[in-house]
């Protein structure tokens, strides 16, 4: 059983966020119950949604001239893209003043969200 290892606490991605409540298991607690994943699930954001969600948050143009950049890389064992964690969901509902892409929540995907993250979280360091 895994619950008890389970960590709790609101956090934000950068200074310019808001905080927001995050679940995780810490690497140490469960690092005997890992294996390398079978795949791994790029998300990427365009130039110029980056230019966007940074000029909403006040932050100077990064310079960079390429047209996709990396916002995540996830770990995964299933061959088809999970759902976003609802928190995540949430914080694009935000806006991008908020650190969000700005992206409305759709009730069904978060309800799949959910029913998928019940039951699971993430492991970090």
């Amino acid at each position: 059983e895994t619950r008890p290892l389970l960590r709790t606490d609101y956090l934000a991605r950068t200074p310019h966020e808001l905080p927001v409540l995050r679940r995780w298991f810490p690497r140490s607690s469960v690092q005997h119950l890992l294996h390398r994943a079978h795949y791994l699930d790029i998300i990427l954001y365009t130039r110029e949604q980056i230019r966007n969600e940074q000029a909403a948050q006040g932050l100077p143009d990064d310079g960079q001239e390429t047209p996709w950049g990396i916002i995540s890389i996830k770990a995964q064992d299933e061959p088809h893209e999970t759902p976003m964690d609802p928190i995540t969901m949430i914080r694009n509902a935000l806006g991008k003043a908020e650190g969000g892409s700005g992206v409305p929540i759709c009730r069904e995907q978060y309800a799949a969200s959910v029913e998928y993250w019940r039951v699971g979280a993430l492991v970090s360091d």
